[in-house]
């Protein structure tokens, strides 16, 4: 298919470009896996399988960088019909993995052109419909706000931005550059990765199925949260106490030796795993650096994974009850 001509006059570090190299490279994969047969050479196309089934990265990013820019000028159609599409895709690469994995080469050979059809069809509706559309709704900020954020998702492996053309990753807590942030109030406080207010963070920590207790750098707990069924208890009595008083004896011992290998640099994490009241409790401890890798303190994150233990196969969101 031709590439509209306002699509091939962009420059270099224009996100539309790299989707349009994938194109090439996602074009060229098909074109082999079509002449190429799993039941008669199952690991040159397996491995041809696995080159295309990259092309998540170009659907994360288009759900997570294209599609958003695109809601916030009152499109949404692409976030409602083309994600539905991705989803599809996913599934059909799933079952061909599945298939291979019990070797039903001739299973795959009789159903690879669905996946081929459907990727073929999509590319068709980017160009026709998704990308021009797209090029006069969004205006050049936002193409350069979402270059920024591409990096964090990445590209198919072989259409990588060559590093002179890869902007420089600037973390959320650094950038300054202004927003639409008319979502938010005066309340709300900037965080690494968005804006929440008190109450909020609050909520956040009250619901999350996991305790976490906070120790700062002077050993002292400053934080925990107060979920609706802790695995331990806590009470607003420990924050400033210092650590070692908040464990039994039998094993402060060990929760010190944590502490001083973190604040040493010689480790940054620690796991272990009890029996607790019937219960199989899992218990983390993470080293808190700042960006200089200075030691901050540590969080203590306790888990009841009785259950997580116990999960085979999987369920779907619809499959909810």
């Amino acid at each position: 298919m031709q590439i509209p001509e306002e699509i091939a006059k962009l420059p270099e570090w224009h996100p539309l470009n790299h989707y349009i190299k994938e194109i090439d490279l996602i074009q060229n994969i098909i074109w082999e896996l079509r002449t190429v047969k799993a039941s008669e050479e199952p690991q040159v196309f397996f491995n041809l399988f696995n080159k295309l089934t990259t092309i998540d990265k170009r659907f994360e990013r288009k759900e997570n960088q294209l599609f958003p820019y695109l809601e916030k000028r009152g499109w949404n159609g692409p976030s409602q019909n083309m994600w539905s599409f991705h989803d599809n895709l996913r599934d059909q690469i799933r079952l061909l993995r599945k298939s291979f994995e019990e070797r039903e080469f001739e299973k795959i050979d009789q159903n690879i052109h669905y996946l081929l059809d459907g990727i073929n069809n999509l590319m068709a509706v980017e160009q026709t419909v998704l990308f021009p559309n797209a090029l006069q709704i969004l205006e050049e900020q936002d193409w350069r706000q979402m270059e920024k954020g591409e990096v964090e998702i990445g590209w198919m492996p072989e259409c990588e931005p060559s590093p002179k053309e890869t902007p420089e990753y600037v973390h959320p807590s650094k950038d300054e550059q202004a927003k639409d942030l008319t979502f938010l109030d005066e309340k709300s406080a900037h965080y690494d990765e968005g804006y929440m207010t008190v109450e909020q963070v609050n909520l956040l920590f009250r619901t999350i199925p996991v305790d976490i207790t906070y120790v700062d750098e002077n050993d002292k707990v400053i934080f925990y949260n107060r979920g609706e069924e802790r695995v331990f208890p806590r009470s607003a009595g420990i924050i400033g106490r210092e650590v070692k008083f908040c464990h039994p004896p039998k094993s402060v011992g060990k929760v010190l030796q944590i502490l001083e290998a973190f604040r040493a640099g010689s480790k940054s994490e620690a796991s272990f795993w009890i029996n607790f009241k019937g219960r199989l409790i899992y218990i983390r401890y993470f080293a808190v650096l700042d960006d200089q890798k200075n030691y901050k303190g540590v969080v203590e994150m306790s888990q009841d994974i009785t259950d997580i233990k116990d999960i085979e196969g999987e369920k779907r969101l619809l499959e909810w009850s």
